[in-house]
């Protein structure tokens, strides 16, 4: 099946029809139905399927002769943001498909097994921990703390991956024995090869970056009885804080968004009693991201005590910087025909970044993004940049597996 195919099958799964956008939340019917329709693709290459209890999913090709080798593993995941975009997560799982069927085509025989991964809630949009199916399959997230997520409606993690069909072990890390190298294409979620006039590049590495929880706390009042003077508004506190990270976030050159909110009583006409924000903030270095978090957290409990409200800062997850292996980076950037492909570093996190963590030789590979635009349904990648990822892919495996 070629590539258009491919995409034309998942194009209508999980998509808004007002606003073109993608919602497949973790172990959702949507996120499932890609699932689905994933592992029947790996049937249908002959691949040698694998399923582990948390929804991760590797599928191997094993052709004759490749033993006990270690394999190269690619792929990426199938769940995506509130009304994200198409090819965040699903372009790198049909480029490993398509370019094991290139390899094919070209009558490559590898010496080392090749794999394709779907890996769970990789964007934490539904339990607020980013790549959760990775941390869980390398071990880097403990079992405990797993089973006491809860998503927005309060279902716990093994509850919600329970009604998905799936029998939760959150202690398994065996799905990836045998992995040697990780290889990830995934979408550019920016305008560096735009700016470059490449199609492709790789990655050198990923900014460190954290999800933290502001709780602002107030007195529930009247809107239009409480003179201004008397009021203990954490909207207010919140709002200023907001305005402060966006100005720290600026002098340095770094990243700083709230972008979730959840207010108490959430009433038109009364002044809230608690707000509570989320920061996603991603910085150069992991010095520079404490420090940022730290100020702006500063400045926050300053206005607080200004405006007679609390504030109080959980960090929920936090990522540290990841250098992807540099002799890898460079050989999939200028081992191949044509100019070298440029390498850059992503301030977004991925699944790479986890595995990288875990000690695994660990590569990514960028599809030009002509809008810059990601979590957003104007996320684009044009047909011949795709076929290009396709072909950088099928190379790089080639390269690692021959």
């Amino acid at each position: 099946m070629s590539f258009e195919q491919m995409w034309a099958d998942l194009a209508s799964v999980g998509r808004s029809r007002s606003s073109g956008g993608y919602f497949r939340p973790a172990f959702g019917s949507a996120e499932r139905e890609c699932h689905a329709w994933f592992l029947d693709q790996c049937a249908t290459r002959g691949l040698e399927t694998r399923t582990d209890g948390n929804g991760n999913t590797v599928a191997w090709w094993r052709p004759e002769g490749t033993g006990d080798q270690p394999g190269v593993l690619t792929g990426s995941h199938l769940d995506s943001v509130p009304d994200g975009g198409a090819y965040d997560g699903p372009l790198g799982v049909m480029s490993a498909l398509a370019a094991i069927d290139r390899l094919r085509e070209r009558g490559v025989a590898p010496s080392r097994p090749i794999g394709v991964a779907a890996f769970a809630e990789e964007e934490g949009s539904r339990f607020g921990l980013a790549c959760l199916g990775s941390r869980l399959a390398t071990g880097q997230l403990d079992p405990a703390t797993a089973r006491e997520l809860r998503d927005r409606d309060g279902v716990p993690l093994p509850d919600a991956m329970a009604a998905a069909g799936l029998a939760p072990d959150l202690g398994d890390t065996s799905l990836l024995d045998g992995v040697g190298w990780f290889v990830e294409l995934h979408v550019e979620q920016g305008r560096g090869l735009v700016d470059l006039a490449a199609p492709i590049g790789v990655a050198s590495g990923i900014w460190p970056h954290g999800r933290y929880r502001f709780d602002f706390t107030g007195e529930a009042n009247h809107a239009g009885t409480t003179v201004m003077d008397d009021r203990h508004d954490p909207m207010l506190s919140c709002a200023m804080t907001v305005l402060a990270a966006n100005k720290q976030a600026r002098l340095g050159g770094q990243r700083a968004t709230f972008g979730r909110f959840e207010v108490t009583p959430n009433s038109t006409n009364a002044v809230p009693s608690r707000v509570t924000a989320w920061l996603d903030a991603r910085c150069e270095d992991d010095a520079t991201l404490a420090a940022l978090v730290a100020e702006v957290s500063r400045l926050g409990r300053e206005r607080a005590a200004r405006d007679g409200t609390g504030l109080e800062v959980t960090a929920e997850s936090v990522s540290p910087a990841v250098a992807f292996d540099p002799d890898l980076a460079a050989r999939l950037a200028g081992d191949h025909a044509g100019p070298d492909w440029p390498v850059l570093a992503t301030q977004a996190g991925h699944d790479a970044g986890i595995l990288a963590g875990a000690g695994i030789p660990t590569a990514m590979l960028f599809v030009r993004n002509p809008t810059g635009i990601s979590h957003a349904p104007a996320e684009h990648a044009e047909v011949a940049d795709c076929l290009a990822g396709v072909d950088a892919l099928a190379d790089s495996l080639e390269r690692l597996a021959g």
